[in-house]
């Protein structure tokens, strides 16, 4: 977008240097604005730096409009900033920054190497030769009278002017990186329509018994397929100390939620621990006279289940498990576990809930505060882990930059009418 000159002499503050509020920031920085980054951490992109040490996620390949789907009831929050920046131009703003990239088996999208660092690294590069400034150290506290930023800092409180802001502070997930969701109480008060912050692509808390949770944590049970809200999802799961957590947990957290247990409600998780096969296969697999073997020697051999799937059924059903064939069949296709409760926001990889969908134009101003504009998991969108999350933080950043960037120059077009008017009216009245 080209900017008016009087336009790209304007100041632009980003808080939040999370990539969604990294990505704002060099959007606005290509056009000649002068753009400050605050920071509440020591450094930025912490969590960032966090997800890339298991492998960083970067996208998915999923063709649209099916990648639009899978953010279920948030999809209209984030349509329009991933159709602009797709899948496809991520990975190219990656190469550019001399990261190259692979597709994974199951569709996913890495750089090579799988870490964050070494983009984090030559994106920062990047903005500083862009002259972005970085104020780490910096945590929001929200506005002053005259709608200016104020900061808590190591030197005490200090306040930031600017022609127009992007709040990029990210939900309440892993506070201790930075996003702790203390940005909802300031603009609250202002007006500005907020859902509560739930914990999303987290794990779910179980009452283990004492010898399951001694033998079994820490354990991965592999290749199942997890049921609830009328939807299945394959992989795997990871057993903690309190529940259960893993990519087939975290798909089904919308519908978790939608159930009731974010509110405490118990909720039912049905496992299929051999999806490969079906219930009638399993049937004849086990129909053989057991003779002297136990039911685990027999679901192990006959079943191939491994230790923790097999306790998992007696998690579920009791200790004695039924020795006639279709019944135990039948609960290993359809294991049902009791889930209590969510392990947490602080423990959670994303967050649902946030700014509404009604409380912003199509700029991702905020209608409350005009020249503010809010990008990432503050809005009120949801996304599955395995690219989707990622995706929509980077493309959001560069969305709101650019509805920075339509009304800024909206707003000196409109002054120029405005002082255009005032010399036409001067010119036909000497006495002005």
């Amino acid at each position: 977008m080209s900017v008016p000159k009087a336009c790209a002499q304007a100041h632009v503050a980003v808080v939040g240097a999370g990539p969604a509020g990294l990505m704002a920031a060099e959007q606005l920085a290509r056009t000649g604005i002068a753009v400050t980054i605050y920071e509440r951490m020591p450094s930025p992109a912490r969590k960032l730096l966090i997800a890339g040490r298991g492998g960083l996620n970067l996208t998915h390949a999923t063709p649209m409009p099916a990648f639009l789907d899978r953010y279920g009831e948030g999809r209209q929050m984030v349509a329009a900033a991933i159709e602009a920046f797709p899948p496809s131009d991520l990975i190219d703003w990656c190469h550019g920054l001399g990261i190259e990239t692979f597709e994974g088996t199951s569709g996913r999208h890495f750089p090579v190497g799988l870490k964050s660092s070494p983009l984090v690294r030559a994106w920062l590069r990047r903005l500083s030769g862009l002259g972005v400034t970085l104020a780490v150290r910096h945590r929001w506290t929200g506005f002053d009278a005259e709608g200016g930023l104020t900061f808590e800092t190591p030197e005490g409180a200090v306040t930031a002017k600017a022609d127009a802001i992007v709040l990029a502070l990210g939900g309440a997930s892993w506070p201790r990186l930075g996003s702790d969701g203390g940005w909802t109480a300031p603009l609250a008060a202002r007006g500005v329509a907020i859902s509560p912050l739930l914990a999303s692509n987290a794990g779910v808390t179980i009452a283990w018994s004492e010898t399951f949770r001694a033998r079994f944590e820490g354990s991965a049970v592999k290749r199942i397929a997890a049921s609830a809200g009328g939807r299945t999802v394959k992989g795997e799961l990871l057993v903690t100390a309190t529940g259960l957590e893993g990519g087939a947990i975290y798909a089904l957290g919308a519908e978790l939620r939608s159930a009731g247990l974010a509110a405490g409600m118990p909720v039912t998780l049905t496992l299929d621990l051999r999806p490969d096969m079906t219930e009638a296969a399993l049937a004849a697999a086990l129909a053989l006279p057991f003779a002297k073997q136990s039911v685990t020697s027999v679901l192990r051999k006959r079943a191939g289940l491994a230790p923790a799937a097999i306790s998992l059924l007696r998690e579920a059903a009791g200790r004695e498990l039924p020795r006639e064939a279709a019944s135990l069949a039948a609960l290993i296709k359809h294991c049902p576990l009791t889930l209590i409760g969510f392990a947490g926001l602080t423990r959670a990889i994303s967050t649902a809930g946030g700014i509404r969908a009604d409380a912003i134009d199509q700029r991702f101003m905020l209608k409350a505060c005009p020249g503010v504009f809010v990008a990432g998991e503050m809005l009120d969108w949801d996304a599955p882990t395995g690219g989707f999350l990622l995706q929509a933080a980077f493309a959001g950043g560069r969305a709101a930059a650019d509805g920075v960037l339509a009304w800024l120059e909206a707003r000196t077009q409109n002054d120029h009418a405005h002082l255009a008017a005032i010399d036409a009216t001067s010119a036909a009245r000497p006495d002005i």
